[in-house]
């Protein structure tokens, strides 16, 4: 143990050396930024939805502030394990071996975070990306499914490429591919070595360079490989391939070097995706979709044709009774007073895509490497219907090709879907996150009504539906947004207990378990049940009021009585003092006393009561009270 503290100290002691001498780049720097410090407040207080939101907007996951605090050593100290996940997710570095990790690893306040973050794999904690570029790497060597579109010849070897990588990554095949894009065969010069070109073409495909460049069987020295290499990175127009390879000795500055070149490598695919798939995507009548005919010689390099359609009213097929004559509508369609047909054509958006990035799905990878349809050759590429709408489309195109993910609230379902379709756990995960994130349970995000009784309601109309958010977590076996729906409903279900669809839900819930016998307990209404007694419970502890809880967590009904049987306003006033939580309610030196409102606040059953505390307490059992009435009438109250 005290050799590795020594070995630990003697490693952090060259790093610094190598920070301060700026050869290293110091992986937690420190950040006195606004958007920084409102990042570390964000994660004291378990924000969920403002986390994702500074995330989103690329605030650094992992700087620190004037006390070497970083949002994961907060996150971790204060016992938020979703937040902890999130930020793990999100690329927030935990490695062991640094002063960092070790301090958030020591400071987690649980074992549960501290078991996450020890089992948290080093490669998704280091480099968010590292998935995406071993996509990437394995494409130079893989045959099935044939993804390649060119091929690199040397007299004794040849080497499977893909146009749209080196486009991307060298200014040099950008110009000359671009000039001729049906070109399938490139012939390299035999003045350069061959170990010079794998070692070229394996930085472009991002793979990790091989310490010893010439094997025992090579009729080049190490000298002359290094030669080839520096003249065909200056023809390629690479010139950070140089810094790589005298990078090679030292394991953390080759890492370092390496992400960068990661970080690089997809803002240039970015670049391209943006610039050629999504700038060339194509609108067209969903009627007309089977008249698009793409060439395979196309600049773009695209080898098939993602469609999605256009929610909205569909046109569908033109009867062939329907024709116009003069602009009047004829036939079994035709409006009794004679005007024309409105109806407005659904629109399908296509888009050019690469089957190297699709198969990043194993359902494209499956339908590619098969006898299916879209694998067999054909004069014009294949054009494939994927069943979402183009807007989630393009979010899963631009995971496929950046591993970038921003999903907005209003298409998470869409995307939950459509990412467990096509097997992308990491994108059907961060929908997820997305929606139960962006509305955590005691947040306001997807308010649908407005609780006041007496006065004119205004409906706002929530993004998202709640009892579809619970089917979906059922129907797709999604653990995070089961809790945050029945955190959700029990955080505002006085807005939902009375209604049909609540106690088919309830029912539903009650069906899922098979062979049902009566001691059995229903999931959903026991997680209901329980953040109910936690909303409440929250409530009366920042109040102080903690007498109000029994052993069990819940209000007891002794305190409800007593709060709900006013004699002339001090009976309320005096229990507070009396059961010792004098000094909770003191605020800035003076003691705050229950708010007297001679009786303006309702409860839920209508009965007017001294103060929201009272009215809070009596509030809780009318809930439970309305539960086992609606148990009653579902005869469930078993």
């Amino acid at each position: 143990m005290v050799l590795r503290k020594h070995e630990l100290e003697a490693k952090l002691k060259d790093d610094l050396e190598l920070v301060q001498s700026g050869v290293l780049r110091d992986e937690n720097p420190l950040d006195l930024s606004a958007e920084f410090n409102e990042l570390l407040e964000a994660c004291r207080r378990g924000d969920l939805r403002h986390t994702q939101e500074l995330i989103s907007a690329g605030v650094n996951l992992n700087g620190k502030d004037r006390f070497d605090y970083t949002p994961l050593i907060i996150a971790s100290l204060c016992g938020h394990y979703e937040l902890v996940e999130l930020l793990l997710e999100s690329g927030a570095l935990a490695e062991r071996d640094t002063f960092q990790g070790e301090r958030c690893i020591y400071n987690a306040l649980n074992n549960k975070i501290r078991n996450l973050l020890l089992q948290y794999d080093y490669s998704k904690s280091t480099d968010p990306l590292q998935p995406w570029a071993a996509h990437i790497s394995s494409l130079i060597s893989r045959q099935v499914p044939k993804t390649s579109d060119i091929t690199l010849i040397e007299a004794t070897e040849s080497f499977e490429l893909h146009k749209f990588i080196l486009s991307a990554r060298s200014p040099y095949f950008q110009k000359k591919l671009t000039e001729a894009p049906e070109t399938t065969t490139w012939k390299l010069p035999h003045s350069k070595p061959i170990e010079a070109f794998r070692v070229v073409l394996r930085y472009l495909y991002l793979g990790d360079l091989p310490r010893e460049l010439v094997d025992a069987r090579s009729r080049n020295t190490e000298e002359e490989v290094l030669t080839g290499v520096d003249k065909i990175s200056k023809q390629l127009e690479i010139p950070k391939l140089w810094e790589a390879i005298l990078s090679g000795s030292d394991r953390r500055l080759a890492r370092q070097r390496h992400q960068d070149e990661v970080n690089r490598a997809q803002e240039q695919i970015e670049g391209f995706f943006r610039e050629k798939i999504i700038g060339h995507k194509m609108v067209v009548d969903t009627r007309k979709v089977h008249e698009v005919k793409w060439p395979h010689d196309n600049s773009i390099f695209a080898d098939c044709l993602l469609r999605a359609d256009e929610t909205g009213v569909d046109g569908g097929e033109e009867p062939e009774q329907l024709r116009e004559s003069n602009g009047i509508p004829i036939g079994p369609g035709a409006e009794s007073h004679g005007q024309s047909d409105t109806r407005t054509p659904k629109k399908s958006i296509l888009y050019p895509v690469h089957k190297a990035m699709l198969i990043r799905s194993p359902y494209f990878e499956t339908m590619f490497s098969s006898q299916f349809l879209e694998a067999q050759e054909s004069e014009h590429l294949h054009i494939i219907k994927v069943d979402c709408p183009p807007e989630v489309l393009e979010i899963i195109l631009t995971f496929l090709y950046t591993e970038k993910v921003d999903c907005p609230l209003e298409f998470g379902l869409d995307l939950l879907y459509a990412s467990d379709m096509l097997f992308l756990d990491k994108l059907k995960n961060k929908a997820a996150v997305a929606i139960s994130s962006l509305g955590s349970g005691n947040s306001n995000v997807l308010v649908d009504r407005t609780h006041k009784l007496g006065e004119s309601e205004e409906v706002e109309v929530e993004p998202i539906n709640v009892y579809d958010v619970i089917h979906a977590a059922w129907d797709l076996r999604v653990q995070r947004l089961e809790e945050f729906a029945a955190r959700y409903i029990a955080y505002r279900l006085e807005d939902y207990i009375d209604e049909e669809e609540f106690a088919e839900l309830i029912q539903e819930s009650a069906m899922r378990i098979k062979n049902r016998e009566e001691t059995d307990t229903i999931e959903l209404l026991d997680d209901i049940r329980y953040y109910l007694s936690e909303r409440f419970r929250l409530r009366f502890e920042d109040a102080g009021l903690d007498e109000m809880m029994d052993e069990n967590g819940e209000i007891s009904a002794e305190a409800v009585e007593a709060l709900a049987s006013p004699a002339d306003g001090t009976a309320d006033a005096n229990w507070v003092v009396d059961n010792g939580t004098e000094s909770a309610m003191k605020g800035t030196g003076d003691t705050l006393e229950l708010p007297k409102l001679n009786g303006t606040v309702r409860t839920l059953d209508g009965e007017l009561v001294e103060d929201e505390f009272t009215s809070d307490a009596i509030n809780y059992q009318v809930l439970l009270q309305k539960i086992d009435v609606m148990l009653e009438k579902l005869k469930l109250d078993a």
